[in-house]
């Protein structure tokens, strides 16, 4: 992997192609991007670049009443944190990520990574956190088919059957259960890009991108091409 660079969910639109096509693309604000360290072979034990993206306000300690110590924005970035950005020449940042990349040579600390580096065509895998559905039962989770929906039915949407009789007498792990769905990292591989917006850092991706809106995507060059 050469390419990788970070971007917020802005939300889907669509467009026409060339052709007089409609195609339905997620559109993604990708950077700026800062390179906030690079990690080598010998100082780390492996090659890679960490970035950054999204500003973030330094935390603030002040002092009551009585002089004890209050936090007034714990969310804020605090003095290691501070200390390690400034190495970089930059401001604290909201997300930070690292991206094992093959040429890290190219990059120095403070450099910045904007949507440039794609070009339109380009083949790229988008990794983001799934919008969470709360808990959820076996239908809704997997796909699983309901039962009658007659009065003389005594289930409609249960599961059915957890497990066999006396052999093996009891429930495998992994049997899909109703429980917690979504809000996990999820990978979709090989998507287009179809169109790139340079001054404004977008991203225009065909087909939907995982996560809400106002979400972190990671965008990297695939790792595999399909047809």
């Amino acid at each position: 992997m050469k390419k990788a660079i970070l971007a917020t969910k802005v939300g889907m639109t669509q467009i026409f192609n060339d052709d007089g096509v409609l195609t339905p693309v997620t559109v993604l604000q990708a950077g700026p991007c800062v390179v906030t360290q690079v990690k080598t072979v010998d100082n780390d034990g492996y090659d890679a670049i960490q970035v950054g993206l999204g500003e973030k306000k330094e935390r603030v300690t002040t002092k009551d009443v009585s002089g004890k110590k209050v936090i007034r924005n714990p969310h804020g970035a605090t003095k290691a944190e501070t200390g390690h950005f400034k190495k970089a020449g930059t401001t604290p940042k909201r997300y930070v990520r690292e991206f094992r990349i093959e040429n890290v040579s190219d990059y120095n600390p403070g450099d910045e990574i904007k949507a440039d580096i794609f070009a339109e065509g380009d083949k790229i895998d988008v990794t983001a956190k799934s919008k969470g559905k709360g808990y959820a039962g076996g239908i809704k989770r997997y796909g699983m088919r309901s039962g009658p929906s007659a009065h003389g039915s005594k289930y409609h949407r249960h599961a059915g059957s957890n497990g066999s009789a006396t052999t093996p007498g009891r429930v495998f792990k992994g049997k899909k259960m109703p429980g917690h769905m979504g809000n996990v990292r999820v990978t979709v591989q090989n998507l287009e890009i179809v169109k790139i917006d340079v001054e404004n850092n977008v991203i225009l991706v065909k087909g939907a991108v995982p996560g809400p809106k106002k979400s972190l995507v990671m965008i990297k060059e695939t790792v595999k091409v399909g047809k």
